[in-house]
């Protein structure tokens, strides 16, 4: 196999990943470095929010951005993907912690939605 298609099969297990695999991840993660003691509900909360803000950051003077942000930098995109990545980890480690299945609720928010919000009718 080529290294390109060695980086295209990790990729896309990476991009396979389910919710509850990075819960167990994350789970294991804080376990190994004695780390449960702090992740209370409202640490985590607090910790979200705090990244949050440094996702906001990477906006706050640009305006309006493109679909795609096609006028950035790679390594403004970069900081951009970690950022969101930080969020995207302790709401998944925050709701484990509550024992809610994110994915679930989700799934039945967007349901929620759609009765909410029907589509307009042409």
């Amino acid at each position: 196999m080529e290294e390109t298609e060695e980086i295209s099969v990790a990729e896309q297990k990476v991009v396979d990943i389910s919710l509850k695999d990075l819960a167990k991840k994350l789970e294991e993660f804080a376990r190994a470095r004695d780390w449960e003691k702090y992740h209370s509900p409202r640490n985590l909360l607090l910790a979200m929010v705090g990244e949050v803000g440094e996702l906001s950051e990477i906006f706050q003077w640009r305006g309006e951005v493109d679909k795609g942000l096609p006028d950035w930098e790679e390594s403004d995109k970069e900081h951009l993907a970690e950022e969101l990545s930080d969020v995207l980890l302790y709401l998944i480690r925050l709701s484990d912690i509550c024992g809610i299945d994110l994915g679930e609720a989700a799934t039945k928010k967007i349901v929620k939605n759609a009765v909410k919000y029907p589509p307009k009718a042409c």
